[in-house]
């Protein structure tokens, strides 16, 4: 049964950091493109970025290019998100997602920038 179990979203501080990670299982997770994506409230769900597997090639929305850095450690099926530099049109609910022939999904964890 493939599941995925994400940890570290909360409220911040606009300017502050967090550091998103996923957990999966019941996968071979080094074989899947991982993926973070994100919906604010009343806005579409939308890709947040990406990493490859055997390049390890990465891809960000223009809005967080060079201030989100995603990576993976394949040895212990994780994918991470580091946020830095968090503004307030970063708040939405993040969402982890593994894609091979298909997506699987993490449940969705809340990230809250504000003063």
């Amino acid at each position: 049964q493939e599941q995925f179990v994400e940890s570290g979203g909360g409220l911040v501080q606009p300017g502050g950091s967090l550091r998103l990670a996923c957990v999966a299982s019941g996968i071979s997770f080094s074989w899947y493109v991982a993926r973070w994506y994100r919906q604010a409230p009343e806005k579409q769900l939308e890709m947040v970025a990406q990493i490859t597997t055997l390049y390890v090639t990465t891809y960000y929305v223009d809005s967080v290019r060079g201030r989100f850095t995603i990576s993976r450690d394949n040895a212990n099926s994780t994918m991470y998100l580091q946020m830095d530099n968090l503004q307030t049109e970063d708040t939405a609910v993040y969402f982890c997602a593994a894609y091979l022939y298909t997506t699987y999904w993490g449940q969705g964890i809340q990230v809250t920038v504000s003063s």
